[in-house]
């Protein structure tokens, strides 16, 4: 929840007036605030989030919207076998001595 400078819910009349204000004070162009929705789930699918994670995070009952940010996760392949690859070596036993012990 947004709230204004007195803590109270922030109205929607005044949002874009505190909006564009926050944006110059931080130095920012044109962003809009619904970029910071898109940037939120863009992270999480890069971080891992599941398709329902993603669902639930944005209030969505169909997986629609979530594969939009999921796509962004397509082509890590060779990061999945590298990882992959690495839990193997964890677990791999050292190879036996000449006396078979």
């Amino acid at each position: 929840m947004v709230v204004g400078a007195r803590g109270g819910v922030l109205r929607r009349n005044n949002f874009r007036r505190i909006w564009l204000r926050a944006l110059a004070a931080a130095g920012l162009g044109d962003v809009h605030f619904h970029d910071l929705r898109h940037t939120g789930n863009t992270l999480a699918a890069t971080g891992g989030a599941t398709t329902r994670e993603l669902m639930h995070r944005m209030g969505h009952s169909s997986v629609r919207a979530a594969l939009i940010y999921q796509h962004l996760v397509n082509g890590r392949d060779h990061q999945i076998a590298d990882y992959v690859d690495g839990q193997i070596k964890k677990v791999k036993r050292p190879p036996r001595g000449p006396s078979g012990t």
